[in-house]
């Protein structure tokens, strides 16, 4: 049985690695749900967030593979319950006179924000767990969604303690 597994991933920030890491994943025939990256609080290790759909024993296998890279510095696996995972969402959404009241308490509802206005349309921006933003994609779909960006998901363990407090092996 699939499950969903979230990776942090913290590597060397250089030219060729996601490349490298997204290849992985393919020659094993598994689908990237979604995938984050950028800096870190370390100069020139870069974090990246990659959520994947997979069976337990073969996701092991991918992360042994992973650990083998030069340039894969640490590799953690995130439970929801013991960390905070985010996504955000850029949605256009066609609005009328006699809706745009409705299109606003929904953003209300949802703890999002209007970023943009337009006489036909209204552009909001939302961040939150998969389930919130669906939810929230649910409400709006009756008005009519013109467009839609998400970004894929970021992630921190709960708690004090960060990834790069340890350790990482050196290059």
């Amino acid at each position: 049985m699939k499950s969903r597994h979230t990776l942090s991933v913290l590597v060397e920030d250089v030219p060729g690695v996601l490349a490298r890491i997204a290849s992985l994943f393919s020659r094993r025939g598994f689908n990237i749900e979604s995938l984050a990256v950028g800096p870190t609080e370390q100069q020139g290790v870069s974090r990246m967030t990659i959520v994947v759909s997979v069976e337990d024993l073969p996701r092991e296998q991918v992360t042994k593979q992973l650990n083998k890279l030069v340039n894969v510095l640490k590799i953690i696996e995130l439970d929801e319950e013991q960390s905070v995972q985010r996504e955000l969402i850029l949605v256009k959404v066609a609005a009328t006179r006699e809706t745009r009241s409705h299109i606003l308490e929904t953003v209300q509802l949802f703890r999002a924000k209007v970023v943009d206005v337009a006489p036909d349309a209204v552009t909001i921006e939302a961040t939150g767990n998969t389930g919130k933003l669906r939810a929230m994609l649910n409400v709006l779909e009756p008005f009519g969604i013109k467009e839609l960006v998400q970004s894929g998901a970021v992630a921190v363990s709960r708690g004090a303690k960060g990834m790069t407090d340890r350790n990482l092996r050196s290059a």
